[in-house]
């Protein structure tokens, strides 16, 4: 464990995250190799001892897929009105790939577009190798899961997925799905593997009731699928939505945490009572080190455990919180981390004058003069003496510091929470659901809310109505930063429109991200999405 007491150490730790960042990138750059294991071998040549390194290649494309904060991650917050990347005089300019996704001008050839799909296409791909051959059943139960997982996300994404049968020669070119068929392919597929799956069990781990809530989303967000500019809600599709959401909440195996930074502390796996599938990282392990990243990227250069201050938070979707709300920020007791001896806010959105966290004394910027003081206001290109502090910085998973040295974090990355079972079956009901009561939760779309904002864990408010634009903003102050504003809002009919730092509305060509270039070359079943060149 490294001494927090001596600057010297973490001064180097620092400049080794910066050195770090781009060795991570070579490194993710290569993972189409490592994809590629076995894909050579006839199924008499492997036997199902071997087949261990097949699995973990899916578990690893599924780490640079949304780890990886360049990718769907990026796709799935940087262009909404939750976050941005400020381009801070030539830091984080990178010939203006972050201002584009947030000024929605992305085109075919965008870094994170590219890498989201290779990535995403790679874990269907590991899975459709580890396929080819027996294994015990619970793990091809759970193969197929992640195949059906990544391939939602292409769905969307980008509106096509390209798939192989196991053992279909690679030679050919892979097929495409596009809607209806592509969803109806992994609502086929999850309720085919359902019944293997565990019934309990490490969130790690597909579960019966992480397929549970993949077919809530898939039914939330058919509508959406069939038509993205203008979504038709079926309400048989919202009362499936609502059935799944109570055989989850009767499961009686997920609550709330006493703490919402649990579920994301470096040890969710046991503090995180309200994970229901989380992909898993080992502290110590390198190959699990993509989460690093996330983690360091909003903090300043100075901060405690050292960033490379990159995403901020836009002011006004923090003013959506109320103070003393618990999820806008709090001083969080991690395990292994500094005191924090003046009890200054860790966790959450950073805001204002910054502390050591070790001694409390007040931090200050590069120039090793001025107070190093977040402020709301950041614009998407800083050029002023203060560019380097401008922006409220979001911190959602806590700095695992005693994994610093080795540049890795223990913290599990978070797919699937609890509190999103309560929130979709909320919206379900306000979109022509038939309201129904399981658990202590209530059985309205008010009493849902509720339930989650009065917890003694965000400890906020009870509100006296809901709606659909007030549910909207209520999913935003839950899952922030957890992948899912890009899809709320188009869902909810606002993706478009301005937002702060963008002021005016989109082209609704920028409801789907094009196919990428490169693999409409070299896969002649791919088209591109309908407005781009």
């Amino acid at each position: 464990m490294m001494s927090y007491s001596h600057k010297s150490n973490e001064m180097n730790t620092r400049r080794n995250l910066v050195s770090l960042l781009t060795i991570l990138l070579v490194l993710v750059s290569c993972s189409d190799l490592e994809e590629k294991y076995g894909g050579n071998l006839t199924s008499d040549q492997v036997g199902t001892s071997d087949t261990k390194p097949l699995y973990d290649n899916i578990h690893r494309a599924l780490q640079g897929a949304f780890q990886n904060p360049f990718e769907v991650i990026a796709l799935s917050e940087i262009p909404t009105d939750e976050s941005m990347i400020p381009t801070r005089a030539s830091n984080w300019d990178d010939n203006g790939v972050w201002r584009q996704l947030h000024l929605h001008k992305w085109t075919a050839d965008h870094q994170s577009v590219v890498g989201a799909f290779v990535d995403l296409s790679g874990v269907v791909f590991a899975a459709t190798d580890y396929l080819r051959y027996q294994n015990p059943p619970v793990l091809m139960a759970s193969a197929r899961f992640y195949r059906a997982w990544a391939m939602y996300w292409l769905m969307d994404l980008f509106d096509q997925v390209p798939y192989r049968d196991p053992g279909e020669s690679t030679l050919l070119e892979a097929r495409v799905r596009k809607w209806p068929d592509n969803l109806n392919y992994i609502i086929d597929e999850v309720n085919a593997v359902m019944p293997t799956l565990p019934d309990s069990g490490p969130a790690s781990a597909p579960t019966k009731y992480a397929a549970k809530m993949l077919l809530m989303k898939c039914y939330l967000n058919k509508a959406v699928y069939a038509n993205r500019q203008s979504p038709q809600f079926d309400t048989g599709d919202m009362n499936k939505v609502i059935a799944l959401a109570d055989d989850i909440i009767n499961s009686n195996q997920y609550s709330f945490s006493s703490n919402y930074f649990d579920n994301f502390a470096t040890d969710n796996d046991t503090r995180g009572r309200e994970n229901i599938f989380t992909e898993e990282n080992v502290g110590g392990v390198f190959v699990n080190s993509l989460l690093i990243w996330y983690v360091h990227f909003p903090l300043h250069y100075n901060s405690s455990g050292g960033g490379f201050n990159g995403w901020a938070t836009l002011s006004d979707f923090y003013d959506k919180f109320k103070e003393g709300d618990m999820r806008r920020g709090q001083a969080y007791i991690a395990s292994g981390g500094p005191p924090n001896p003046g009890k200054r806010i860790n966790m959450g959105f950073l805001v204002g004058q910054q502390y050591d966290l070790d001694t409390d004394a007040p931090l200050v910027d590069t120039d090793g003069i001025t107070p190093l003081v977040f402020t709301p206001e950041v614009r998407i290109i800083e050029t002023g003496a203060n560019l380097n502090i401008t922006g409220i910085r979001p911190q959602k998973y806590a700095v695992d510091y005693p994994n610093l040295s080795s540049f890795t974090v223990d913290n599990d990355w978070v797919y699937f929470r609890f509190p999103d079972v309560l929130l979709m079956k909320a919206e379900a009901i306000l979109r022509g659901g038939t309201a129904t009561s399981a658990g202590a939760y209530g059985s309205s779309a008010l009493e849902l809310v509720n339930s989650i904002r009065t917890h003694p864990s965000r400890g906020t408010s009870a509100l006296s109505s809901v709606d659909l634009s007030v549910l909207l903003d209520e999913r935003g102050r839950e899952l922030w930063l957890e992948c899912w504003r890009r899809q709320d809002l188009i869902r909810f009919g606002k993706f478009l429109q301005a937002f702060q730092e963008k002021d005016y509305t989109s082209d609704t060509k920028y409801l789907v991200f094009p196919i990428p270039n490169q693999q409409l070359f070299v896969n002649k079943n791919l088209v591109q999405n309908t407005g781009y060149n």
